[in-house]
C-alpha cells in the first residue's frame, strides 16, 4: 500500500482512522484572566477566527497581532460518537495547555516543542462535540524560548514570540489496547533492526501479562517482503530483532540509508489479541544507518563523513516558525541540496515531524538542537530536562537525525566556564541523553566552553579567510585553551580537556548585503554586491576546507530572518547569490 506520509502530522506512526483539526477555530484573548471564572471552558464568545496551526502573531493566522498576550482560548466543534475510543494529539503548543471536551477537563500539558496527547472518549457524545483549549504563555526566560524575544521589540537575533498552537492538532481512533510507540534501533554491522514496542491500555496501567497480546511486524523494502515476526508481548519494551537483508541483493543484503541513497524500509505493525485478531494497526518506516566516532573522525555507515551543513532557523515571513505548507518545507530542502550541502543544523527550534520525514526521504543529515532557556535556576532546569527527554524519544527513529545539541553558546548556563552547577547540568543532560540514545553524538554546549561532548564544535565569524587560516593553524593552542579561539571564548570550560574528539566549525560566515535599514544586520562588515559576497564566502570556506583536522562545517545561514539579513536566500526563498557557485565551493571538499 502506498501512503503519502506528508499528509499525516506524525509520518512515522500512521493509523488508518485519523482526522485533522487544522483549520478555522474560534479564538479569544483573555488579557484580564477572567476566562476560567466565567466558565469559558463551557464555550465562549468568539473575538477572532484563527487559522490553526498558525499563531495569532502571524499573517497566516488571520489575526497578525505581534504584541504579547499571555492567555489565549481556542474553540472548535467536531463530530464523534459517544464512548468512541479517540485520542486527541497536539504536535506543539507553546506553553501551558489545558483542554476541555464538552465542558469537562481532560488534562494539562506544559512545554512548547514536544508532542502530547489526551484520551477523550469518556466525555464524547453523539454528534457535535465542543473542544476548548486554554493556553498560557509568558516572556519568562526560565522556559525554553529559542529565538523568541522576551522584550517588547525584536533585538539582536531574537524575533517575534510564538504563543499557543503552532503545530498540527488531530484526532485518532485508538482501541482499548494500542501501540503508544515503538523504538527502532538499526544495527548495520549485524544486518538487524531492533524494535522495542510500548503498549498502553486506555485509562489503565494494566500490565502486559494480563492482556495476552502479540505484535506482528512486517518489514519490507520497495514493496517486497524482507522479514516478518509475530511475538508475544510479555514484557514492556522487550526487544524484537528482525533481519534486514533484502533477498534480491544477495551480495550487499541490507539497504543502508545515506545522503547519496536514502533508502527507507516500510514497517507495518499489527497489535493482536490472544485469538490473533487485529486490534491496532500502524504504518511506519525506518532507515538502516550507523553513526560512530573513531580516531577523531565521524563515521557514517563505517565511512568517514565530512559534514557540509547549513544553519536553518525555519522562519517564514507570513507564518513565523510554522511552515506554511509541505511544499514550503520541501523547497527549503531542495535549495539546500542544490547548494551542495549534505545536511542542516536546525537552530533553536524543534521542527515539524513532516520536515524530518522529508529529510529522511531526501537524504539530508540533521542536527536537532534544543531551544534555549536564558536563565539558570531550578525551574529552568526542570523545564528543559523534561522537554528535552521527550524530544529525544520522539525523534529517535529518524535516520536523518545524527546529532543531539541540548545547549548552544552557553545560553541558559551562564558562568559555565568556571561555575560547577551549570557544568554539572550539562554533564547530567549529556548522560541522560546517552541513556536514551547511546548511538548518536551529543554536543553539550555548541560553540564554546564545552564540558563533556562527543564533538568539539566552534563558532567563529571571522570574515577574513587569511586570518581564519592563521588563527586555526595551531590546533594544539585551541584545544588546550592556550588561546581564545575566536578572540572571545575558550574551547573548553575550566577543568575539562580535549579527548581527541572530531572538530567542526559549526557556525561561521553570516555575510550580509548592505541594506538601507539600521536594524538589518549580519556578521562582520556588510558587502555591497555579489562579487564582494562571493570573494569573502570563497575565502573563509577555503580556509576551513584546507584545515586537515576539521571534519565539517555549518554555514550561517539558509534564509534571512526578520532583521537578520545574512541568508543565502531572502525570506521568500529567492536566491541572493548564484547557487551554482555556492555548490562548487561546497563540493571542493567531500571527505
Amino acid at each position: 500500500m502506498t501512503i503519502d506520509r506528508t499528509t499525516h502530522p506524525q509520518p512515522q506512526f500512521i493509523r488508518p482512522g485519523w482526522t485533522s483539526l487544522d483549520g478555522k477555530w474560534a479564538f479569544a484573548f483573555d488579557d484580564e484572566n477572567k476566562g476560567k471564572k466565567e466558565n469559558w471552558f463551557q464555550g465562549f464568545e468568539q473575538q477572532h477566527e484563527i487559522q490553526v496551526p498558525f499563531t495569532y502573531e502571524t499573517k497566516a493566522s488571520g489575526i497578525h497581532d505581534e504584541s504579547h498576550h499571555s492567555i489565549l482560548w481556542y474553540q472548535k466543534t467536531f463530530q464523534a460518537q459517544a464512548n468512541q475510543p479517540v485520542t486527541l494529539y497536539f504536535e506543539g503548543v507553546d506553553y501551558v495547555t489545558e483542554v476541555w471536551v464538552n465542558g469537562q477537563k481532560i488534562g494539562r500539558h506544559q512545554g512548547a516543542y514536544s508532542r502530547f496527547s489526551f484520551l477523550i472518549d469518556s466525555e464524547l457524545r453523539d454528534g457535535d462535540n465542543q473542544l476548548v483549549i486554554r493556553v498560557e504563555d509568558s516572556l519568562a526566560c526560565d522556559q525554553p524560548r529559542g529565538k523568541q524575544r522576551w522584550l517588547k521589540d525584536n533585538f539582536g537575533c531574537w524575533y517575534v514570540q510564538t504563543t499557543g498552537i503552532w503545530k498540527s492538532v488531530w484526532l485518532e481512533k485508538t482501541p482499548a489496547y494500542y501501540l503508544e510507540q515503538v523504538k527502532v534501533t538499526p544495527d548495520l554491522d549485524r544486518d538487524q533492526m531492533i524494535f522495542e514496542p510500548q503498549v498502553k491500555r486506555r485509562g489503565s496501567y494494566a500490565s502486559l501479562n494480563e492482556a495476552k497480546l502479540y505484535l506482528e511486524i512486517n518489514l519490507s523494502f520497495a514493496g517486497e517482503p524482507v522479514s516478518k515476526t509475530i511475538t508475544a508481548l510479555t514484557h514492556e519494551a522487550a526487544p524484537i530483532v528482525l533481519d534486514t537483508r533484502v533477498k534480491e541483493d544477495a551480495c550487499w543484503g541490507t539497504k543502508a540509508w545515506h545522503p547519496l541513497h536514502p533508502d527507507l524500509y516500510d514497517i507495518d505493525y499489527r497489535l493482536l489479541d490472544e485469538s490473533l485478531h487485529v486490534i491496532d494497526e500502524v504504518s511506519s518506516y525506518c532507515g538502516m544507518r550507523k553513526i560512530a566516532i573513531e580516531e577523531g573522525q565521524i563515521l557514517l555507515n563505517n565511512e568517514k563523513l565530512y559534514q557540509r551543513l547549513i544553519l536553518d532557523q525555519g522562519y517564514w515571513p507570513d507564518s513565523g516558525i510554522t511552515p506554511p505548507s509541505i511544499d514550503a518545507m520541501k523547497i527549503d530542502l531542495e535549495r539546500i541540496l542544490e547548494m551542495g550541502y549534505n545536511g542542516l543544523r536546525k537552530h533553536q527550534k524543534i521542527e515539524d515531524a513532516r520536515f524530518l520525514y522529508l529529510c529522511d526521504q531526501m537524504g539530508l543529515l540533521v542536527w536537532v538542537e534544543m531551544p534555549s532557556t536564558y536563565t539558570f535556576n531550578d525551574t529552568a532546569i526542570q523545564h528543559l530536562t523534561e522537554e528535552w527527554t521527550s524530544i529525544v524519544s520522539q525523534h529517535y527513529n529518524h535516520p536523518s537525525v545524527i546529532t543531539w545539541v541540548p545547549f548552544n553558546e552557553s545560553w541558559g548556563i551562564k558562568g559555565i566556564h568556571s561555575l560547577t552547577k551549570p557544568q554539572q547540568l550539562t554533564e547530567g543532560i549529556y548522560h541522560l541523553t546517552k541513556a536514551i540514545d547511546s548511538h548518536r553524538p551529543v554536543i553539550t554546549n555548541d560553540g564554546w566552553e564545552h564540558t563533556v561532548s562527543d564533538i568539539l564544535t566552534l563558532h567563529d565569524y571571522e570574515e577574513a579567510g587569511a586570518l581564519f587560516s592563521q588563527r586555526y593553524g595551531d590546533k594544539e593552542a585551541i584545544v588546550t585553551n592556550q588561546q581564545m579561539f575566536n578572540n572571545d571564548w575558550f574551547a573548553f570550560a575550566h577543568g575539562y580537556r580535549y579527548q581527541g574528539q572530531p572538530i567542526i566549525i559549526s557556525e561561521f560566515g553570516g555575510i550580509a548585503f548592505t541594506t538601507d535599514s539600521e536594524k538589518d544586520w549580519g556578521y562582520g562588515n556588510q558587502v555591497k554586491d555579489q562579487d564582494a559576497f562571493m570573494e569573502r564566502f570563497d575565502a573563509i570556506h577555503q580556509a576551513i576546507q584546507d584545515l586537515p583536522y576539521i571534519t565539517g562545517y555549518c554555514y550561517t545561514q539558509l534564509t534571512d530572518v526578520e532583521q537578520e539579513v545574512n541568508g543565502l536566500l531572502d525570506p521568500k526563498r529567492v536566491p541572493k547569490v548564484d547557487l551554482a557557485k555556492i555548490k562548487e565551493i561546497n563540493l571542493r571538499r567531500r571527505k
